[in-house]
């Protein structure tokens, strides 16, 4: 909850609007006099100081505090309950990414599996003394009125520290100390004209400390006849949004402010849960028991800890020295309005409601189109939504949407950061099979450790319920003629091919109808291996696809004409064997294990061994399209391999290949299946990097199920798009015979439009504790990591500053950018930690394909170590997407096809209210928006440009000429002549 006062620190709320530049990766540090006395201990840290990890990087924390600020001598504010502790002076601290020598902690770490690390524990002090939260407009006059330390900025990069307050009659504001005299040190609430937000004002703009001051925590009182403008900087963005809101309020209904707020959201919120009480106090005594209230608080926000809202009660019973457990009406809606009520969610509706302590109609659909990115919004949308969010019955008839009706309506699933047309098939099916990548996994069976740990047949009902499309089946001889499948040569335990098959059966298309893909490491004698065949035919019978390739053709057939078909990817005879059996070559992934274990962990980079052994033809008849073979080398299998031959691949091997043959290897899988698994030397089942791997295009890449963490959620994540049926669509680069592209790019990829992602972690919703923690209690000190997996060029991550002892609703408040290169094979990763923590420090994670995202403000629901949800827990985060030359965001691969949401954003008008100078810029506003649409038509028609082609028609354009005649700077002739265009003597002319 945001917190009013004053302060050095960022623990509260923020500002939650749209992020431009990156915030948070330069972080301003208090000097050597920061701590809890303010004095000189170099020891103290405020929460908003830059801190360094356990792995000695330096991370930004992204507070709101100056650098070097030019403060005048015997500026200091008087002493206050907001600015005890504050320090005189600020250093730049280093940018954890510049700083040379030091190594970036490894995202392996945050997987919630290496718990055996030292200790990290911080000192904080909090900047923030008082108690209040801020949930209504009344709460912010409240706050101004006792005032807060803000920094006036200058011209000249010059900072005075000053102590604003509002006059207890609402009608000016002051400021102290100041050489001015008391009655001038002052601004009349009248004269108010306007107030920005940001660092919107020419002081801002030529100020020297321009990149150095927070976007969210700076905003603009424009004043007097002239427009004069006094600049400010709050200590946090959650203080600037008091000031901003309150002084909105004045501005608008001056000293009656209050009485207005009163008339208006608290009649209807009021009367919701007046109505409400009266419910559940049947008998109208006008009071209820505490056990009920509290109950009654948790029904209507389940998230809210009981003995939280206890807590809360027992407080206010305190504070009135009432005994008794008795709750009153007043009671029960003060403590409501407390908990209930988010900040930075009442601060964003407060944004777009016109100064009203809700949204109507209009204003809902300015949200939906400006931040939400919906099109085609109407009035009967934004009212359809208030009909099914809003819970005060005044609000559904009038077409209000509360502060509570706007909060159910961000927590809801229509607010999700996942885009929801991905949770259906939304991917062009009909693609050669080599075109997608497929989810898999290794030692299906297995469901602990590959050497000592136990087969079950739950292993293949857990990877098929997930949506695996490849699982993994190693036969073996078994007793009473019947075989089994574990893992050979080791510890492992047994299971029954026929129970296996049964299972297999009755799950092979429970999440997915497109093919599944058995592959068969067999090691049985002719016998056992005849009972094999009887047992697939008997209990898949029609499901297996068993019909010959076509020699013709040079791609394997498409997921969508394999649909509900069984394949058998195993060794297969060759055509020209004439008898019932013959002999091929072992791949025995187990064989190869335990001749390693022993080997202090070398690795040798042949995964094939000599061994050969007698296959039947009946099963050899069951392999259609995915024959296994044995792969050689690159220039060898263009030529001679076959397109229904699959090739598997050690780890070790595939990741020398990729490391030394990227481009061979992605033109390898543009018309072949390729298979990797795991390192023999994994016995614990750990998992490798799929995204290794991914980048060279291979299609199945088998991962261990049985074994969560960061990989699993790589896994887990990329899979969750296309409706999670197993196949995902490669990037278009990694299809086309034409195209060129090498996995180990560290830039721009060519022929690809990079795009600039935006995401604002702004608060986070009931943290659980770490469940292998051993600390006591139930605080948490949360921070959140935001991570970006893709091609080298792209991977990158970010981490927030530390919030505290507060798990149920940390403010955060930090914006980050990344350049995103590929974007159809990337993805971003939220991971939530616990700072204060001993034995494990995982809370939750989220990983989403960057082709899911939904821009706008979007929670994101967290997930354990294992994948599940975890209840009420979330993040409140922005995300924005550009391309690099400022464009929105283009549309999907054209086989992936789903309708831009971003519109186009066009400049808009400040009214200055100067009747002259607003009629001239009225007029100009069209020919704008012309510009705009030209100069990104202009954008678009340069990255289709690729030769020389007659000039574009629209530099005749009338509105074209106008648009010159208004901006003669914009230089559309050099456009021209860069791009070889032809005629642009006609231009010219013009």
């Amino acid at each position: 909850m945001a917190e009013f006062g004053s302060g050095g620190g960022t623990g509260g709320g923020g500002l939650p609007s749209s992020p431009g530049p990156v915030q948070g990766k330069v972080a301003f540090k208090a000097g050597d006099g920061e701590g809890g006395g303010g004095g000189g201990g170099g020891g103290g840290g405020g929460s908003g100081r830059s801190r360094f990890d356990s792995a000695g990087s330096r991370v930004s924390n992204g507070d709101c505090a100056l650098a070097g600020a030019g403060e005048e001598p015997g500026s200091a504010p008087p002493a206050s309950p907001e600015s005890s502790g504050k320090e005189k002076g600020f250093s730049t601290s280093q940018q954890r990414e510049g700083k040379p020598g030091i190594p970036r902690r490894s995202s392996i770490i945050k997987d919630g599996t290496k718990q055996k690390r030292e200790r990290k524990k911080t000192v904080s002090f909090s900047s923030m003394p008082t108690e209040k939260k801020i949930s209504s407009a009344s709460d912010c006059i409240n706050a101004m009125v006792e005032g807060s330390e803000l920094k006036k900025i200058r011209s000249n990069s010059r900072v005075y520290h000053r102590y604003f307050l509002l006059d207890a009659d609402m009608q000016s504001l002051r400021w102290e100390p100041s050489k001015k005299d008391s009655e001038k040190a002052k601004i009349d609430i009248k004269s108010i004209k306007e107030v920005r937000t940001g660092k919107n004002t020419d002081i801002f703009r030529s100020n020297g400390i321009y990149d150095q001051i927070s976007e969210d925590c700076a905003f603009s009182i424009i004043y007097g006849e002239n427009y004069e403008s006094l600049d400010l900087v709050a200590n946090s963005a959650d203080i600037a949004n008091i000031w901003v809101t309150g002084l909105r309020y004045l501005i608008s209904y001056g000293k009656h402010t209050l009485d207005m707020i009163e008339s208006t959201q608290d009649n209807m919120r009021t009367s919701w849960l007046s109505q409400m009480f009266s419910e559940s106090d049947v008998d109208n005594l006008g009071h209820i028991p505490l056990c009920n209230a509290v109950q009654f608080i948790k029904d209507l926000n389940p998230g809210l800890k009981i003995n939280k809202i206890e807590l809360k009660f027992k407080e206010l019973h305190r504070s009135k020295e009432k005994t008794g457990t008795e709750v009153t009406k007043e009671e029960f809606i003060e403590v409501f309005h407390e908990l209930c009520t988010r900040p930075e969610i009442y601060f964003l509706l407060v944004q777009f409601s016109s100064n009203k302590e809700f949204l109507d109609t209009k204003d809902l659909m300015m949200f939906l189109e400006a931040e939400q990115g919906m099109a085609l919004v109407t009035e009967e949308i934004s009212l359809e939504i208030i009909q099914k969010y809003e819970p005060a019955k005044e609000g559904q008839e009038k077409g209000f949407l509360s502060i509570d009706g706007f909060t159910n309506y961000l927590t809801s699933p229509d607010c999700h950061i996942f885009d929801p047309e991905h949770k259906k098939v939304c991917q062009d099916m009909k693609q050669p099979l080599s075109h997608y990548f497929i989810n898999s996994s290794h030692n299906t069976y297995l469901i602990e450790d590959q050497f000592r740990g136990p087969s079950d047949i739950t292993g293949y009902i857990r990877a098929l319920k997930m949506g695996c499309r490849s699982v993994e089946l190693d036969v073996w001889d078994g007793p009473d003629n019947e075989p089994v499948i574990y893992t050979g040569h080791t510890m492992t335990s047994q299971i029954v091919f026929r129970s296996v098959i049964d299972i297999i059966n009755k799950y092979a298309f429970f999440a997915s109808e497109y093919p599944l893909i058995l592959c068969l490491e067999n090691h049985c004698s002719i016998k056992q291996q005849k009972v094999m065949v009887q047992h697939m035919k008997k209990i898949l019978g029609d499901k297996l696809h068993t019909q010959s390739p076509n020699i013709e053709e040079s791609y394997l057939p498409s997921p969508e004409s394999l649909k509900g078909k069984i394949l058998i990817k195993a060794k297969k005879l060759s055509s020209n064997c004439s008898g019932l059996e013959g002999d091929v070559t072992d791949e025995d992934e187990g064989a190869e294990m335990s001749q390693r274990v022993g080997k202090e962990g070398v690795e040798h980079q042949n995964s094939m061994t000599g061994k050969r052994f007698q296959l039947c033809k009946e099963l050899s008849e069951l392999v259609s399209i995915c024959k296994s073979v044995q792969f050689k080398e690159f220039q060898v299998s263009f030529q001679l391999q076959k397109y229904w031959e699959v090739c598997s691949f050690n780890e070790v091997l595939a990741s020398k290949y990729a490391n030394e043959n990227p481009g061979d290897f992605v033109n390898y899988n543009k018309r072949f299946l390729a298979r990797v698994f795991p390192s023999p030397m994994r016995i614990d089942s750990s998992n490798m990097n799929p995204q290794d791997f991914w980048k060279c295009g291979c299609q199945i890449v088998a991962m261990n199920f049985q074994t969560p963490g960061l990989m699993m959620d790589l896994n887990i994540g990329w899979f969750r798009q296309n409706g999670n049926c197993g196949y995902v669509l490669r990037p278009a680069i990694m299809r086309e015979e034409v195209s060129f592209f090498s996995a180990n790019t560290k830039d721009t990829v060519p022929g690809v439009s990079p795009q600039l992602l935006h995401i604002k972690i702004i608060s986070g919703q009931n943290f659980p504790k770490p469940k292998g923690s051993g600390a006591k209690g139930d605080v948490v000190d949360p921070y959140v990591y935001v991570e970006i997996h893709g091609i080298p060029a792209d991977c990158a991550e970010q981490r927030t500053k530390t919030m505290h002892q507060n798990g149920d609703n940390p403010i955060f408040d930090e914006s980050f950018e990344f350049q995103i290169n590929l974007p159809e094979l990337a993805m971003v990763r939220f991971v939530v930690l616990d700072d204060d923590y001993i034995g494990d420090e995982f809370i939750g994670q989220y990983t989403i394909p960057f082709e899911c995202l939904q821009t706008g403000y979007r929670h994101v629901p967290l997930q354990s170590l294992t994948g599940e949800i975890l209840a009420h827990a979330s993040l409140f985060v922005h995300v924005a997407i550009t391309n690099r030359r400022g464009g929105g965001k283009p549309h999907k691969r054209g086989l992936s096809v789903r309708k831009g949401k971003k519109s186009r954003e066009y400049a808009s008008m400040r009214t200055l209210w100067i009747k002259t100078i607003d009629e001239v810029f009225k007029n100009a506003l069209q020919p704008i928006r012309d510009a705009t649409d030209l100069r990104e038509n202009m954008q678009e028609h340069k990255l289709q440009t690729c030769q020389r082609s007659p000039a574009p028609t629209w530099y005749k354009n009338p509105k074209f000429i106008t648009v010159l005649r208004i901006f003669p700077s914009w230089n559309f002739s050099g456009y021209l002549e860069s791009h070889c265009i032809s005629n642009t003597g006609n231009f010219l002319q013009v």
